[in-house]
């Protein structure tokens, strides 16, 4: 599902509960970071990084360990920008050449409510007027799930390129339906605070795609070299 989602140049591998890479091992620099955690986190923890190595074979770049820096960032291989994401029975990678994107995010939650008071403390009053239309339109699909995973690839597309914190007030998200089910469309953040320079130019809007498909949404957000605001 996430492949779909993102540029051709990207390598997305993707990993269900079922699959043998939800038992893969983990690399010495690796352990220590959730040596303490309970079981099904470091499973998790584990079938992501499995993820990511696999998508760094078929970029033809050496499998390696996958540490967290600055605010938990994953920490890539030079060359690369990519992006990870898990929940409950599944997880996803995402990498690709650094001269083919500037950044990336991806985000993949349980298609399900979020939690009481979640979408009251992360979503502006514009936004959560947006979602109940769209609710009231396509009554099956979680949109408070799905807003809060576009926001959540929001900041893991930003953050490589800023070294900030962004907010979840910060970015003001439209979700765009592209069919009658509502089963995946698009996605546009209008950024509230000055964006990062990209080519040169401050970036003020980010833009990617989503999905809804067996019991999980999926978010994505690319950031080219020469967005599409500043082509001829």
């Amino acid at each position: 599902m996430i492949e779909e989602l993102l540029p051709e140049s990207v390598v997305a591998v993707e990993a269900h509960a079922d699959d043998p890479l939800w038992d893969a091992p983990l690399y010495p620099a690796e352990a220590p970071l959730v040596e303490r955690a309970v079981t099904k986190r470091r499973r998790e923890f584990a079938a992501v990084r499995g993820c990511a190595r696999s998508a760094m074979e078929k970029l033809g770049v050496p499998p390696q360990a996958v540490v967290s820096g600055e605010r938990g960032a994953p920490q890539w291989p030079a060359g690369l920008v990519g992006s990870m994401t898990h929940c409950e029975g599944y997880c996803a990678a995402a990498l690709v050449r650094a001269t083919d994107l500037v950044s990336l995010g991806i985000d993949a939650e349980p298609h399900g409510p979020l939690p009481q008071g979640v979408g009251a403390s992360v979503f502006l009053p514009a936004e959560s007027a947006r979602l109940d239309r769209l609710a009231g339109r396509w009554p099956a699909v979680y949109w408070d799930r799905l807003l809060f995973s576009a926001k959540e690839s929001v900041y893991k597309a930003w953050f490589p390129l800023t070294r900030k914190w962004l907010d979840f007030s910060e970015a003001d998200i439209t979700l765009h339906p592209e069919n009658d089910g509502a089963s995946r469309g698009t996605l546009r953040a209008e950024l509230l605070v000055p964006g990062p320079l990209v080519g040169g130019h401050p970036l003020q809007v980010f833009e990617g795609r989503w999905a809804v498909r067996a019991g999980v949404v999926a978010t994505s957000v690319v950031i080219p070299h020469t967005p599409a605001a500043q082509r001829p």
